[in-house]
């Protein structure tokens, strides 16, 4: 029972940090379908403003669009309709021939290239980082900026990406969309999955190299290295004491407090 607190913990911080390169790339996919849609809307409406005016009388607007029938978004061009219907349809005509994994738009199998050419080409101009697509390299500097465009409007909270936004959001909505087959429990990111079922099959991949104990979680292991370092980063306000994790401090606070959680039913 005492692993499987420590197990919960532990996942509470993975929530808090763990971001799946999957879900990264998802995320990009969306911010870039998001942007394309834009900037051919842009084109789209510097087009019929061309055609707006003819010897100072204004025309009619053109109003032939192509709309998706799946959901009823509409575009100026055809070929754009059909870029856009490979997401109802899941067509991905662009195959990796590195590791086979395939994408819906070329321009985004080129970004995925750059994963196994190791090409960085966007630079941040304040501190030099590299990123393999614009996209990134945005949202990079939302940390220079301090811009976070993205609140909560049940609370106020703030994020830089939309991504963290929408985990967020789940707090509130209490969606657990990832559930182990196992034995049921849910969780609101796939990461804190994959975690869980460490669980069930017992696979222990982070190992203390000073004693060989292995542990489930890196959380755990870097609880478990104070123990050889001697580190006790949690200091209690009231005496002074450290203690090498948080759960001990909590559990002293009470002595200081008077407080006596578990009671005898």
């Amino acid at each position: 029972m005492a692993f499987i607190k420590e197990e919960s913990e532990d996942v509470k911080i993975e929530e808090t940090f763990t971001v799946k390169q999957e879900d990264l790339q998802e995320q990009t996919d969306l911010i870039e379908e998001y942007e394309g849609s834009k900037e051919e809307e842009h084109h789209v409406k510097i087009e019929e403003k061309n055609h707006l005016q003819t010897d100072g009388i204004f025309k009619r607007r053109d109003t032939n669009r192509f709309t998706c029938t799946q959901c009823g978004k509409s575009f100026g061009r055809k070929d754009i309709l059909k870029i856009h219907m490979r997401i109802h349809t899941g067509e991905k005509p662009f195959t990796c021939s590195q590791c086979g994994k395939s994408f819906n738009r070329s321009e985004h199998l080129n970004e995925h290239m750059r994963i196994h050419t190791g090409e960085k080409p966007f630079t941040c101009t304040q501190c030099g980082k590299s990123f393999n697509c614009s996209s990134n390299l945005n949202k990079h500097k939302r940390i220079h900026t301090g811009k976070k465009p993205f609140t909560c409007t049940q609370c106020g909270k703030s994020f830089s990406q939309s991504f963290n936004f929408n985990l967020h959001m789940r707090i509130h909505t209490g969606e657990k969309p990832y559930t182990c087959t196992q034995c049921g429990k849910s969780f609101s990111i796939s990461s804190s999955l994959n975690l869980h079922l460490r669980v069930h099959t017992g696979e222990k991949p982070f190992t203390c190299t000073l004693c060989g104990k292995s542990f489930s979680q890196s959380t755990s292991l870097n609880k478990h290295m104070r123990i050889h370092t001697g580190e006790k980063p949690f200091t209690c306000t009231k005496c002074g004491k450290s203690f090498n994790c948080s759960s001990n401090l909590n559990r002293h606070m009470r002595n200081h407090t008077g407080e006596e959680p578990f009671s005898c039913t």
